[in-house]
């Protein structure tokens, strides 16, 4: 299955970088794994909700109208579904076992994910009713979904 983290910005901390590598090595064995960094807009000092609004929109729709779509699409989201680590992997397995053929995950940058992501997403995911950083946001996606893989083929991984 090819798995895509879409996300808004880039990676500046060199120890998120690293987090990333090793779990991107871990799943390498389970998937093939692909980063789109999409820009992130300045957003003017004193802009309206509707500016912001309009920035987070032309940057995802940009996206949306760039290419093919997944198969699977899940939005990250602090309001959307809390899955234990368990759930996740099994609705994983399930689009495994349906013959989806690729799944891309999508974060948000400062402004969140606008309502048209989240409406077009065939799930709508948090990791946390907190709020994170989106760069280590990654870091706790790439950790799941290798806990995922471990629980999915009975790989030993600490609890």
């Amino acid at each position: 299955m090819q798995v895509t983290i879409v996300a808004v910005g880039k990676v500046r901390e060199p120890y998120i970088k690293a987090g990333l590598e090793v779990y991107a090595s871990r799943l390498a064995s389970f998937h093939k794994l692909a980063f789109i960094d999409l820009p992130e807009e300045r957003i003017p000092g004193g802009a309206s909700e509707k500016e912001m609004a309009g920035i987070m929109n032309d940057t995802w729709e940009r996206y949306l109208a760039s290419g093919p779509r997944p198969a699977v699409t899940i939005a990250l989201d602090p309001k959307g579904v809390l899955l234990p680590s368990e759930e996740l992997a099994s609705q994983l397995k399930g689009y495994e076992l349906e013959g989806r053929g690729s799944i891309a995950f999508l974060i948000g940058g400062p402004l969140g994910l606008p309502d048209m992501v989240r409406k077009k997403a065939d799930l709508v995911l948090s990791l946390s009713p907190m709020t994170f950083p989106h760069q280590l946001v990654r870091l706790i996606l790439l950790e799941q979904l290798y806990r995922a893989m471990c629980i999915n083929r009975n790989i030993p991984y600490h609890k």
